[in-house]
């Protein structure tokens, strides 16, 4: 393997020797060809005419001027005079001939079916058809054992030879490419293409089958023409550069051994890189520099997971030759890369560097944050931001970095120490360092330089670019890095508990991009500074919420991204940047995520059996109130979507504190218990209907289309509390529960208040909302109304506890006169509001009581109370009709008209 390998790197040089001269063999004959057709140009134009004189008119002898007619003669002019006169005299020559203007191209013809099976199918085909050959050639031998291993591998190689002088021949006889104007596929690089492929396939064979050479020499000339095609796709076009690229990059795929070089390897890929980056600098194929640096970054991969038994030699040495290479050919505007586009950030040159720093990256990750893996990822890290600052094409590098370097934190902070875990303690708890302290002094000391290094680098490049988005890009990278450190390194040492030293530094952070934020607003405005200062004030509103969250317990983490709502629409506010918009959504979807996880926001043990005031109250009201006011501030410039996602947030956190409130409260603290009585069920149907009746108060003066969401869906739950819980789950009637006292009871608390929320709801819906909605809300306030009355009724007879005891006549009585009543109350009520609907469920209520009087009175009261019932329901019958002809619908007597007195009688 060593032999091959020097042998790889002789043969390297010349290699490369080559390419450089075919570049300039290409560009000699270009030269040659433009020459050419420049000449041809010349003898197509047409003789341009003899430049003859005009012909002359004929010269006229007019009479000599009588001696009065000669004037005084002038002065003699001067020389200037005489040859503007001579000018003036002679006739204008002719223009000279233009030459004849170069029509537009024509646009391209659609090739039809016939013309592209012709020109190119057929090509392509024969292409595959040749290598396809050459491969049964040599299994048809095999077969019928005509030639021994030796021929067979030779007639293989003569084979592939004979191809690719073919192509070359056809290259030279360009008439062979097919006809001229017509968009033909490439023969001569078809040609070289498949005698490049049977090459491959015989020297495998020679490998793998026959074992005539081993896997150094194996590799070797399979990399010889694997740059061989690279360089001869500089004559024959990128078709023949795609094949050998892929080829070269398979090679150490197709040759193994138990035993991998991977020193060998990544020399062997850094030479074939280089070789690609060079030819797609050289055509300008930017597919091909991207295919590189896809395939560099694959074989990154090899060997990943025995990076602590091999050492990260090999593999750094790769991820930093690629990334020079890239900074050498691919980079715009750098050393011997492309010119930039004017006014654009090159995304192939970030992605290229980027794609090596994620190299880096896994290289660290893998192999534990080993020294040598963070020195390299580091200096790739500088390397970046050091490019990006010469070269703006790379600007969008430098935030690609900044999230890798966040990542490596990230995986350093969560990173289990299973050998701190199981560490003996007692006489012999210090034999062993503790991995955890060992390390930090490491990484705070990276994270120190990496947060200066990106938040210095991001602030002294304000103002440098005229481009909008460069500063933005900086400006991003000197916020985010930082504060993704310093939350990382936090949860590492502190596990997310207080630490006033944390706090400290956040609050140093914050006051930075406060100055930072001051310092380019007062400067002369330049592209991008707005945003840029907007995102530099968004940091610092971060730093200081997280100041704050480090400074008191964990549950205020919650609280701190809530207040950053507010801060960053202020800042949206004063800087109408969509970017901070979209922001506030972000945060809100953070903490709403939060929730999610632990409603308890500090877990159910730390929450408190305080009624009212325990964590909910800060966890929750805290940020419905800054949701709320953000939402205000967003609402100033537009009611869009991350204006709704804060109002909908803070409506949800409030009637999420309401009904946690009463949850904590009925549950003595325990927010998770799976079980709910009467008198919770009751509390939440009273919170409910009341957010209800205040966010129909509340739409009507505001218009908010989360405000009419959020009223019909709080009510419509309540209403679903009403029918299922109350009627059905905690109804006192079929549960043996406890109701209490003879007034104040659950009965009032669960029927009677909800009654006059219901009709309250509806009073405030009446004339806002469609009709139906209105007319069920009172439906529902007369429904409760007549249940509560009942259930007191039964509470006076039977105590306590109604699910049991008999029904006696009094209380059979009371049921009917109750009802009675309160049909005629509610038919006052019907009357005073001019409504028909409650007039309808008076006379729902009295329908419903003279069906009770008739098949439940006459069936079970004996005696007076039987009596009674049916007098007293006749007589308020006869009074309700009476108050109905009389008052509601009074008829007119019919006038009758009087006989007139005969005036001659």
């Amino acid at each position: 393997m060593e032999i091959a390998l020097a042998v790889l790197l002789v043969l390297s040089f010349p290699i490369i020797a080559i390419v450089g001269l075919v570049i300039a063999m290409g560009a000699r004959d270009r030269a040659r060809v433009l020459e050419q057709r420049f000449a041809d140009f010349q003898k197509a134009q047409p003789a341009a005419p003899a430049s003859a004189e005009a012909p002359q008119p004929p010269r006229r002898h007019p009479a000599p001027p009588s001696p009065a007619d000669v004037p005084v003669e002038p002065a003699p002019p001067s020389l200037h005079q005489r040859r503007a006169a001579a000018a003036a005299s002679v006739p204008p020559s002719p223009p000279p001939p233009t030459p004849p203007s170069t029509p537009p191209e024509p646009a391209e013809p659609v090739m039809g079916f016939e013309e592209r099976l012709g020109t190119q199918w057929t090509v392509w085909v024969g292409g595959v058809a040749l290598a396809l050959g050459g491969f049964f050639l040599v299994r048809y031998s095999i077969e019928q054992g005509l030639f021994g291993p030796g021929m067979r591998v030779a007639l293989g190689g003569l084979l592939a030879l004979a191809l690719i002088a073919a192509g070359e021949w056809a290259r030279r006889k360009e008439n062979l490419s097919g006809v001229g104007g017509l968009p033909a596929a490439h023969i001569p690089s078809i040609l070289t293409a498949a005698g490049t492929a049977v090459a491959y396939a015989d020297i495998w064979a020679a490998f793998a089958l026959y074992e005539f050479i081993g896997p150094g020499t194996a590799f070797a000339l399979l990399g010889i023409v694997a740059m061989a095609t690279l360089a001869a796709a500089l004559l024959h076009g990128p078709a023949l550069a795609g094949l050998g690229l892929i080829g070269a990059y398979v090679t150490p795929l197709i040759v193994t051994t138990d035993k991998p070089n991977f020193w060998a390897l990544y020399l062997y890929i850094a030479v074939v890189t280089a070789a690609a980056f060079m030819l797609a600098r050289a055509r300008m194929w930017r597919w091909l520099a991207v295919t590189a640096v896809a395939f560099g970054l694959f074989w990154t991969l090899p060997g990943l997971a025995l990076l602590n038994q091999i050492g990260v030699g090999a593999h750094a040495f790769h991820v930093v030759a690629g990334f020079a290479l890239v900074a050498t050919f691919i980079v715009s505007d750098l050393l011997f890369g492309p010119d930039a586009a004017p006014g654009k950030v090159d995304p192939i040159s970030s992605g290229a560097l980027a794609a090596y720093m994620f190299g880096a990256l896994l290289i660290v990750l893998m192999s534990r944050h080993e020294t040598l893996a963070l020195i390299v990822f580091i200096a790739l890290t500088a390397a970046v931001v050091a490019i990006a600052w010469r070269t703006e094409a790379a600007a969008a590098a430098v935030p690609l970095a900044g999230v890798m370097v966040a990542l490596m934190f990230l995986q350093y902070s969560v990173n289990a120490n299973l050998e701190h875990l199981v560490l003996p303690s007692g006489p012999t708890a210090g034999a062993i360092p503790e991995p955890q302290h060992v390390f930090y002094g490491t990484h705070l000391a990276l994270g120190a330089g990496l947060a200066a290094l990106f938040g210095g680098a991001g602030f002294l490049a304000q103002g440098r670019s005229t481009r909008s988005l460069v500063p933005v890009l900086w400006a991003a990278s000197a916020v985010f890095v930082p504060l993704a450190i310093l939350i990382a390194l936090y949860y590492r040492i502190t596990r997310f508990e207080q630490s006033l030293p944390f706090a400290g530094i956040a609050l140093l952070l914050a006051a930075l991009l406060a100055i930072a934020t001051e310092t380019l607003s007062r400067r002369e405005p330049r592209p991008g500074s707005a945003a840029a200062a907007a995102i530099f004030a968004t940091g610092a509103v971060a730093a200081l919420a997280l100041a704050f969250a480090m400074a008191l317990e964990k549950g205020w983490l919650t609280v701190a991204l809530a207040l950053m709502v507010p801060g960053v629409a202020w800042i949206a506010d004063k800087r109408p940047l969509p970017a901070l918009r979209i922001l506030v959504g972000v945060l809100v979807a953070g903490v709403l995520a939060r929730i999610a996880y632990d409603p308890a926001i500090v877990g159910l043990s730390n929450l408190g059996t305080t009624p009212v005031f325990n964590w909910l109250l800060w966890g929750y009201g805290i940020p419905a109130a800054a949701f709320w006011l953000g939402g205000h501030l967003l609402r100033r410039r537009a009611d869009d979507v991350p204006a709704r996602m804060a109002d909908s947030a803070a409506l949800l956190f409030g009637v999420l504190l309401a009904f946690l409130e009463v949850r904590h409260y009925m549950s003595g603290g325990d927010i998770f218990r799976p079980s709910s009585g009467l008198n919770e069920i009751a509390l939440h149907v009273n919170v409910g209907l009341a957010i209800a009746v205040g966010l129909e108060w509340l739409r009507q003066r505001t218009g908010s289309i989360i405000h009419n969401a959020g009223a019909l869906i709080i009510a419509a739950l309540a209403f679903a509390a009403i029918v299922f819980g109350l009627a059905f789950v905690a109804n006192p009637m079929i549960w043996p529960y406890d109701v209490g006292g003879g007034f104040f009871n659950l009965i009032l608390l669960g029927y009677g208040l909800p009654a006059v929320l219901a009709a309250t709801l509806a009073l405030v819906t009446r004339g806002h909302r469609p009709p139906a909605y209105s007319q069920f809300a009172a439906l529902v306030a007369v429904a409760l109304a007549l249940a509560y009355l009942s259930l007191q009724v039964r509470r006076t007879f039977h105590g306590p506890v109604l699910a049991v005891g008999p029904t006696t006549d009094a209380e059979q009585y009371a049921y009917s006169a109750v009802w009675l009543i309160f049909g005629v109350l509610l038919l006052a009520i019907g009357v005073a509001l001019k409504s028909q609907a409650v007039r309808l469920a008076s006379a729902a209520v009295v329908i419903l009581t003279v069906l009770k009087v008739f098949f439940v009175d006459m069936r079970d009261l004996t005696g007076f109370y039987q009596a009674i019932s049916f007098i007293g329901l006749g007589a308020v019958l006869m009074g309700i009709g009476l108050f109905y002809q009389r008052l509601l619908f009074p008829r007119r007597a019919p006038s009758v008209a009087l006989p007139s007195p005969n005036p001659t009688a």
